[in-house]
């Protein structure tokens, strides 16, 4: 019989309530998910009263702020704060995004943080990403090529061939767009995800790899590939403005050139 609830002991429990300083008026609620595995008790939703006047503007600055003024035991990635590194990224306020991009001002109401959904969890906000780098790792996302090093060990590209790359190239590697995809959800054990098919297509479409006969060999699969249904959560939610559905369509269409 298939199961629709929650496990017991994955029920979300209201957690703590940490309120403002005396004299904040300008007040923010930041509700964070909780879980530690070592304490062996469910995750919570902890409550975090910010004074805004002393934050910074950005959904990272409040987290930040929270555990270096408030909580010390909230855990969570982050490094750049330029949204390049990809490190940062979680679900804020239903939206797969990165925290340090993210506008606190652009967000109604309380501020609700998760981490990246159907992850498996480390603590709080840390999801592990072995299984999605090693996914990455398996497109072999680096240029191959056969023939002999020009001379200058330079291969060079024609402006047009390089403009081919925009859009592609950007791509942060932080799990956004792959932990919305319902898809990627329940295959992600088969299914590479939109992330991981539009750095396989940022290598088919340069035109200095020489292998494009091999990866498309090694996505030719019912499900490497072709698990993805086109409905875009991937493109809607990308925190750099890619569009990774286009990208997977684009793979398709090279598989049927092929064959013809």
């Amino acid at each position: 019989m298939a199961e629709f609830r929650l496990p017991a002991n994955s029920t979300v429990k209201k957690g703590k309530n940490f309120k403002a300083g005396a004299g904040a008026t300008n007040v923010r609620k930041f509700n964070v998910y909780r879980w530690n595995e070592d304490d062996g008790e469910n995750p919570r939703l902890d409550s975090y009263e910010v004074d805004m006047d002393k934050c910074g503007p950005m959904v990272l600055d409040g987290l930040i702020k929270i555990k270096n003024e408030i909580d010390p035991t909230l855990t969570f990635r982050r490094s750049c704060r330029e949204g390049v590194c990809g490190s940062c990224a979680m679900n804020v306020a239903g939206t797969n995004t990165l925290a340090c991009t993210m506008a606190n001002e652009d967000i109604k109401g309380d501020i609700n943080i998760y981490p990246l959904p159907h992850m498996e969890v480390v603590k709080d906000l840390v999801t592990d990403l072995t299984h999605f780098y090693a996914q990455y790792a398996s497109i072999k996302p680096w240029m191959q090529t056969v023939s002999p090093t020009p001379s200058g060990a330079e291969r060079l590209q024609s402006p047009e061939d390089r403009a081919k790359l925009d859009g592609l190239y950007e791509c942060v590697l932080c799990a956004c767009c792959s932990t919305s995809c319902p898809s990627y959800w329940w295959n992600s054990d088969k299914y590479l995800g939109p992330a991981v098919l539009l750095q396989a297509y940022r290598w088919l479409v340069d035109s200095r790899d020489e292998v494009t006969g091999e990866r498309l060999d090694d996505l030719e699969d019912p499900f490497r590939l072709y698990r993805c249904h086109t409905i875009m959560n991937c493109t809607n939610t990308c925190p750099k403005g890619l569009n990774p559905a286009k990208a997977i369509a684009e793979i398709k269409k090279m598989m049927v050139e092929r064959q013809g």
